[in-house]
Order: structure tokens, then sequence, then C-alpha cells
């Protein structure tokens, strides 16, 4: 009986989820007083409906009938058929829906479709006579083709068809000439074709977790292009001419079969380039100089055997990850990289730094370098990299130059305070970038909160801060923040609202504890707190960081390591080391990130 019972309730708990609705059901979902707001707003949502078909009662909405709603002359004047909006917003995600009615063509005034996460197989040519469209969402749903029809749409500036079973795009997509963001990961694509290259506006494409083997030619047509992302491919080159994407900021290229870095000469804007995973078994001098704003640099898992000299070159550079590579030394000008906030080499058969130096982590092999640094290392002059800027009578960039590199750099000039004029040059050249690094500041510059909505990068390590000031926390575009080396222990419980933040650099300073209200940053992905006092892992903070991938906790004062964080599996990189636990025990924290994971995991079920 007992069991019987356990089946009986088990059931009760299961119908309510899978119960698939009848048609008249479907019809019920969209009610009187839905179609009453659908009139008057324009706007109808009908998301996680439980609905296999799209209710019919949807396309009677703006008819005069009484049944529906009713109007006479002691209603609202806003019940009146000629106050009625049109159909401008439609929601339909989250149900069970296998197709669309051709009777779709009818809202003419569509801007916004949302289709995603449904059963779809295709849809209806009908959908191309949707001309006003500028975003459509079909992701997660089972598409295996898509009618040329669905590139005719002239104002469309999102179109995201990822999470589907697309083999192949027609060339027609090149007629979305307005098109700015382009998601087609998540399909079995292994051709693209040529009508790429008509897309000038697009500035995000998403092309990961495909088959490509090769990218179309014309995709270095794409001059707006700001972020490329073709990880998990089969990729064997990138193309050659890639300094032709001269807006580009970042590159997703890991988990591919790439042997061979391309030409970024022309690249201006390049600050992250991330192709682990591949096999490139040479960073030449020319890639050096090409890419000198470059902040990130990711090239683990590859078949590197050494780095020229002019890696001294990137001097922005604030991340090198060479995990797992062939690498037997690593040249002296590494020492000469000024914001070099996070270096990994663990992987790597090194002959010329010893293993207790290593486990120092960054700064101590940084300095290791800089003590070896020679006169034929120092000919390495950081200066090629950059365009000569006039000539500076103060000690104060003008707004003219500023407005010429959008960033306002202080860096390395022993400050102990900033004039607000200053700041009024660096609104009026509309700065996003604010470098203060590297100076004696005791606090953050009042005249910081001109600038606070254009900011989206903020350099202020290596000063002498204590406090975070509350209106930082107004910095609504900044999407990166450097606080390393100072003197801090504590943030503003409001630094949670920023909404872009993506990376967060609190290494040496003085926190116990990860701020509780970094984990309302919804967007972080990057969070460096290496070299603080930091005693516990808060993983049920942690996991609410669902795009987190670089977690750097080394050199804390951790005593124990809660297995659940081994189900953070979207972390790519994980740092633990220098800590006083003793599980995990070395030997795994130096197979890496997968193994340290893998390790929790199993602690789980023990």
């Amino acid at each position: 009986m007992a069991k019987a019972s356990q089946v009986k309730s088990r059931r009760k708990l299961l119908n309510p989820v899978f119960h698939l609705q009848t048609k008249m059901e479907d019809d019920t979902q969209l009610t009187k007083g839905m179609i009453k707001v659908v009139r008057r707003t324009g706007q109808l949502n009908l998301s996680g409906r439980g609905m296999g078909t799209v209710p019919s009662t949807m396309f009677t909405m703006y008819n005069d009938d009484e049944n529906i709603v009713s109007y006479d002359l002691g209603k609202s004047p806003d019940d009146a058929w000629w106050s009625f909006k049109p159909l401008n917003y439609l929601d339909l995600s989250s149900n069970t829906l296998q197709e669309i009615p051709i009777d779709i063509k009818m809202f003419e005034d569509l801007t916004v479709l949302n289709l995603q996460d449904n059963c779809l197989i295709t849809l209806p040519k009908e959908v191309g006579m949707l001309k006003k469209l500028t975003k459509i969402n079909l992701s997660h749903n089972k598409i295996t083709n898509l009618p040329d029809e669905c590139f005719n749409f002239p104002d469309l500036v999102q179109f995201n068809v990822s999470y589907n079973n697309l083999e192949e795009v027609s060339a027609e997509i090149g007629n979305l000439v307005m098109l700015q963001q382009l998601d087609l990961s998540h399909n079995n694509l292994t051709t693209l074709p040529l009508g790429l290259g008509y897309l000038v506006r697009l500035n995000d494409i998403n092309l990961s977790h495909n088959k490509l083997t090769e990218l179309p030619p014309d995709i270095v047509s794409l001059r707006a292009l700001i972020k490329l992302d073709v990880t998990h491919n089969n990729l064997k080159k990138l193309p050659n001419a890639m300094g032709e994407l001269r807006k580009m900021q970042m590159l997703h290229a890991q988990h591919n079969d790439i042997d061979d870095l391309p030409n970024f000469e022309g690249c201006e804007h390049i600050q992250e380039i991330h192709m682990g995973n591949n096999f490139i078994d040479c960073v030449r001098k020319e890639f050096c100089e090409d890419v000198a704003n470059l902040k990130i640099l990711d090239l683990r898992d590859n078949k590197i055997k050494e780095l020229p000299k002019e890696i001294a070159m990137l001097q922005h550079l604030i991340r090198l990850d060479l995990t797992n590579n062939d690498l037997t030394s690593l040249p002296n000008t590494l020492g000469l990289l000024p914001h070099l906030q996070n270096l990994q080499v663990e992987g790597n058969v090194l002959k010329n730094i010893r293993q207790d130096i290593i486990k120092g982590g960054t700064s101590r092999i940084l300095k290791h370098l800089r003590d070896k640094l020679n006169e034929e290392d120092m000919k390495v002059s950081p200066s090629h990299a950059f365009k000569p800027l006039p000539v500076e009578t103060s000690e104060f960039p003008n707004k003219y130059v500023m407005r010429n590199s959008r960033s306002l750099n202080l860096g390395m000039k022993d400050l102990t305070s900033i004039p607000d004029t200053v700041f009024e040059d660096a609104l009026a050249a509309e700065v996003t970038i604010v470098d203060l690094c590297k100076n004696k500041l005791a606090v953050v510059p009042e005249g910081l909160k001109l600038v606070s909505q254009n900011v989206s990068e903020l350099n202020l390590s290596v000063n002498v801060l204590k406090t975070v000031p509350d209106f930082l926390c107004d910095f609504v575009r900044l999407q990166f923040i450097d606080f390393s080396r100072n003197c801090l222990t504590e943030l503003p419980e409001r630094f949670s609202i920023l909404p872009n933040m993506r990376e967060l650099i609190l290494s040496n300073n003085r926190f116990t504890s990860v701020p509780n209200c970094i984990y309302a940053l919804q967007n972080l992905e990057i969070l460096l707190i290496s070299d603080n006092q930091v005693t516990n892992i808060n993983v049920d903070g942690l996991k609410q960081l669902q795009r987190l991938a670089t977690l750097d906790l080394s050199n804390n004062d951790i005593g124990t390591v809660p297995p659940e964080l081994g189900n953070m599996k979207q972390l790519r990189h994980l740092e633990l080391k220098g800590n006083r636990f003793r599980q995990p025990r070395y030997a795994i924290l130096e197979q890496g990130t997968d193994s340290i994971l893998a390790y929790l995991r199993d602690r789980i079920r023990k």
C-alpha cells in the first residue's frame, strides 16, 4: 500500500506539468480582459501558458464583436474602435507550439515577435509579410530550415535563431541590411552564405557551437562588428584579413582546430582575444605590434613553445592565460607590463623560473622577471605600440587629446588629487575609459561624478584607497573596474545595482569575505579577489552569478572548500592555490579547473 501511495503522489506532481491542453483550453488562455488590454496597448503576452496551438480568438480580437468587448455610448471613449492600438508586440514564448498559423500575416504592425522555447520546426512564409519587425526571437525550438521570406524584414535589428537544428542559412540573409545582432549559435551549420558580408550594420554575431570548418571570406566586410563568437566549431583558421574588422573589440574562438594567429593589423580597438583550446604553436612579433590595446589574451591549451620579447608592447594587458602550453621559459619583458594582474602559466615545463615562484602567483612571477631585466630587454620600447599624441604642456591631458582616444589616462603620475576641471574636459570629450592607476590617491576624486553616465571602464588600482564612494554606484555603463592593490575592506551596498558589470578586480586588498553586493551583479563574468584575507566561500551567493566564468580566490585564508562549488560547471577558470585548506590537495589544483570541479562533485556524492 505504501508503494501504491507513493506512485499516486508522484502522479499528482507530474500531471500539471505534462498535461497537454486541448484546442478549447488553448483558446481560453486569451481572456476578454486581456483582449481589452491588447486593444489599448498594442501588446499581447501569452508566454508560459502551456499552449499547443495559437488561440483562434487572437485573430479576431480586433473585430467589433460584443462577445469580446462591447462598446456603447455609456462606455469609456478608450473602448471605441478608433482608439484601438494595432498589435505591435507579441510574446508566445515558453509554450509547446508546433506551428504558427498563416493568419499571423494580418498583424502588419508587429515590431517584436517572441517565439522562443516552443516546438517549431519551421515558420510559414507568410511571416515575411510582417515588414515592420525589428526583433524576432526563435531560439530554443526545433527549426530545421527557414523560408527565404524570413529574411525580408527591412527594419530587423535583432535576429535570434540559437538552439535549433539549422543545417544551412539562405544567402537571402544579406537582405537584412539593418541587422545589428545575429545569434545562430547551437545549431548544425557546416557552412555560411556569402551574403553575410552585406550586413554592414552588424555589431554582434554569435556562431558558436556549430560545425563550421571555415568562415566566408566576406565576413571581414562587417566593418561595424564589435563582437565575434565562433567558439566550439571545427575551424582550421580565421580569415587572414581580420584587421579589416577595425571596430572589433572581442573575439571568442576557443575550442576549434586553429593552428595560427591571423593578421590583426588595423584592429586598433580590439581588447579581448580568446583562442584557448586550439593548436596555435607560435606568437609572432607582428601580432604584439598589431594589438597594442589588448586587455585580455587567452591562449590556454595550445602548443605555444615560445613568447617573443615584444610581448612588452601589450601595455594595456590585464589578463594573460598561457595554461597548458609547451613553454620552457618566459621572456623577462613580461615584467614591463604595468597593468598585468593575472598571469596563468600552469601546465608548462618552465625551466627559468622555480616552482615556488610560480606558486606565489602573478605578482611574484612578474617581480622575478623584472629583477632579471637587462639592457637588451629594455630596448623593446612599449612606445612603439602607440600612436604619438600631441605634446602636453600640462600634467593633465586636454579635451582634444581625450577626444582622440575617448580616454582619460592619468596613470603613474604620483597624483594625490585631481582638479574637477580635468573631469569637465573629460565630459566634453565623452571619454569612456578612465585610468587613474599607480598614483597616491587616498580618496576617489569627487570630480569623477561628472562622467558617471559615459564611463564603461575605470582603473583605480595601486593607490591608497580605504573606501569606495557611494557615487560610483551611479556609473550605469560601467563594465570593468579595477580596485586592486589598495586598502579596501568593503564595497557600498548599492554596488549591487550596477547593471552592466562584467569584470571586477579586487586583488591585493583587505577583504575578509566576498562582499554580498557582488552576488547581485547578474552580468559578472570575471571576479578576481586574490591576495586578500577571505576566510570562506559562499557557494549560495556565487550560484547567483550564472555568467561567472573566471573566479580567482588564490592566496587568501580559506579553511574549507564547499563541495557544492563543483556544481558551478560554467566556471572556465578557478584559482584556489595559496589557501590553508587541505582538500583539494595541491596535486588536484595543479590539474586545472575541470579536475577541481570534478573532485568537488565527487565529494558531494560521498
